[in-house]
Formats: C-alpha cells, sequence, structure tokens
C-alpha cells in the first residue's frame, strides 16, 4: 500500500473509475449481443437495435474507454453481420 498521500488519493480514483468503465463495457457487449440477436433473428427492430449499438460504441471511444480503433473495428464487425443477414444469398 501506498504511503504518499497523493498516491492513496490516486488509487482510490482509480478504483472508481475502473468501476465506471467496467459498467460501459458491459453494456456495451450486452447492446452489442442484443443487436446481433435481433440481425440474425432478423426481427422488426434489429436496425434500431444495430443504431444503438453503434452510438453506445462511439460514446464510449469519445470518453476513452475503448480505443478508437477498436471502436471502428468493433462496428465494422457488427454492420457486416447486419448487411450478410439482409443481403440475399448469392448461389
Amino acid at each position: 500500500m501506498a504511503n504518499i498521500k497523493s498516491q492513496i488519493k490516486r488509487i482510490k480514483q482509480n478504483e472508481v473509475r475502473r468501476e465506471r468503465n467496467k459498467a460501459v463495457r458491459s453494456e456495451l457487449r450486452t447492446r452489442t449481443k442484443g443487436a446481433l440477436a435481433a440481425v440474425i433473428a432478423s426481427s422488426d427492430d434489429s436496425e434500431a437495435k444495430v443504431v444503438a449499438a453503434i452510438r453506445r460504441i462511439d460514446k464510449a471511444a469519445a470518453k476513452g474507454i475503448i480505443h478508437p480503433n477498436q471502436a471502428a473495428r468493433r462496428k465494422s464487425r457488427l454492420m457486416r453481420h447486419a448487411n450478410e443477414a439482409h443481403s440475399p444469398a448469392e448461389a
């Protein structure tokens, strides 16, 4: 354990931030899984769920919770799944 006052404060701040980031990451995964499930099931609200997931991904990247490249990768994969589900199968 740290003896320096500023380091003790820094440890507390890091713990608070870790918990907040964990909640945001969890919500990201939940929304992404929901969007993927809706796309695979081709439900009526799949487009809205994909948009909501992308919005959360962008928000997390803007806040620095995930890296911008990771956000781009996640959005790309999500959109690829959505487009494959909506496009007709080629023979």
